[in-house]
């Protein structure tokens, strides 16, 4: 059995429940991120670029179960051990249409997130941000910190200073952070609560507390990307130098309507433009979706200036892709990669085992190898869709049991069995024993 370097108990134990349930695990991704390590060294870079001021964009492209939410969780834990912020949104034709910037926009705040704060970490973020302030005005030692007042104005004149370009496009997001500090310093809590979700993009917030700071009704599509600015801004002044931003499972674009399509494209389109104009300094998008929806004629080739942007040559072997280009082609899952996985997690799962011995013994690589090509096989071979499953049936229906139970042994006692309820509808078709069984999304 090979070695891994021990981590702590938590990340091991959100690792091995998460995949005990079939899920993707919120962090310790690198822990098992196998075949990705092609990639660190571009995204690193554009990392590094982001938290200098700069800007970066990457489509992924890979099939379904091909591990493009796995991949996009395994970037922003690096994007946060950069000192990003970070921030996951699933697009979706009724919960977060692409078309409707405002909406994707309330979904960015709900779900920022950093290295020490989850979601929604927006208001401690503004927190931060105006501690900084504070501290760069009492740093200049011309106001005296029990002077509470003349405290409150300087803060606001150098938020002023940092929000100057914003607040040429947006002014109503320096006027409701203005209102916010002062609600806060006032101990006006409902009011300072109202305005930070309206800084969120949240619908409905009180009249009374808009009335307090200036501003008027609720964020629209035009004003999102001025939002978004002053975001980024808070950000880099409060400790946070950049923000990754993934938009994920974009290909859901495909089944709306036509003009709704062509809205969100155009959406998209403007986004890239924006960034390439350096509007959003800091920034790092990055878009998942399916080949079909990049090379499709209900995706992006719909489209032609936001084809030819995404344009990538794909014609080659794909170990030859490059990692620094536009598009990146997830390598998706063999036999051979699927075996290794599973020996990093089964090292991975011994570090916490009560019988490791037991583990070694009873899941050697010879046995992870014959669980691989069973559970492809019960997959219609397709190997791609099946690491969940086997990841899966690996810790929940072997290892805990070699664990628990000192006779046990998977060669003799365990047969593998697959039921429709447990699996995902991309693995319930590839598991159809024929083209009658396949489940078909039709109109």
């Amino acid at each position: 059995m090979s070695t891994v370097s021990p981590v702590s108990a938590a990340r091991r134990r959100e690792v091995v429940d998460a995949l005990r349930r079939g899920t993707v695990p919120q962090s310790g991704l690198d822990l098992f991120a196998v075949g990705l390590d092609r990639f660190s060294a571009a995204l690193d870079d554009d990392l590094a670029t982001a938290a200098r001021g700069g800007a970066a964009f990457h489509a992924i492209r890979g099939e379904y179960g091909s591990g493009k939410t796995f991949f996009a969780r395994w970037l922003a834990e690096r994007a946060k051990r950069a000192g990003l912020a970070t921030a996951e949104i699933q697009i979706s034709e009724t919960e977060t249409p692409l078309h409707k910037l405002e909406t994707v926009y309330r979904r960015l705040t709900e779900r920022l997130t950093t290295a020490t704060h989850p979601p929604s970490a927006l208001r401690a973020v503004i927190d931060s941000w105006f501690f900084t302030l504070e501290e760069e005005v009492l740093d200049t030692g011309e106001i005296d910190d029990e002077d509470a007042d003349a405290l409150g104005t300087a803060v606001n004149d150098l938020m002023e200073q940092r929000l100057a370009d914003v607040a040429r496009t947006t002014p109503a997001f320096a006027a409701a952070l203005r209102g916010y500090h002062q609600a806060r310093a006032a101990g006006d809590a409902p009011t300072a609560e109202a305005l930070i979700a309206w800084l969120g993009g949240q619908k409905s917030v009180a009249s009374a507390a808009r009335r307090f700071a200036g501003v008027r009704g609720d964020l629209d599509h035009f004003a999102a990307l001025g939002f978004l600015q002053g975001l980024l801004t808070v950000l880099r002044d409060g400790g946070q130098p950049g923000l990754l931003v993934v938009l994920d499972e974009i290909e859901t674009l495909q089944r709306v309507r036509s003009d709704v399509r062509e809205k969100a494209l155009n959406a998209l389109r403007q986004l890239l433009d924006e960034i390439d104009a350096g509007r959003f300094p800091g920034l790092f998008l990055v878009i998942t979706g399916t080949p079909a929806f990049y090379d499709g004629q209900q995706g992006i080739q719909r489209l032609a200036p936001l084809a030819q942007r995404l344009a990538t040559d794909f014609s080659t072997d794909p170990r030859f892709d490059s990692p620094r280009a536009v598009q990146l082609r997830l390598p998706g899952f063999d036999l051979a990669r699927l075996g290794e996985l599973g020996r990093t997690i089964r090292d991975l799962y011994a570090q916490q085992a009560s019988h490791p011995e037991r583990i070694a013994h009873a899941v050697d690589d010879e046995y992870i190898a014959q669980l691989a090509t069973a559970v492809t096989g019960g997959l219609g071979g397709n190997v791609g869709v099946a690491p969940r499953l086997f990841l899966r049936k690996l810790v929940a229906d072997v290892l805990d049991r070699v664990d628990e139970f000192e006779d046990f042994d998977p060669r003799r006692h365990y047969a593998l069995t697959v039921s429709a309820t447990e699996l995902s509808e991309v693995e319930r078709n590839a598991a159809a024993a024929s083209a009658d069984d396949i489940e078909l999304d039709l109109p």
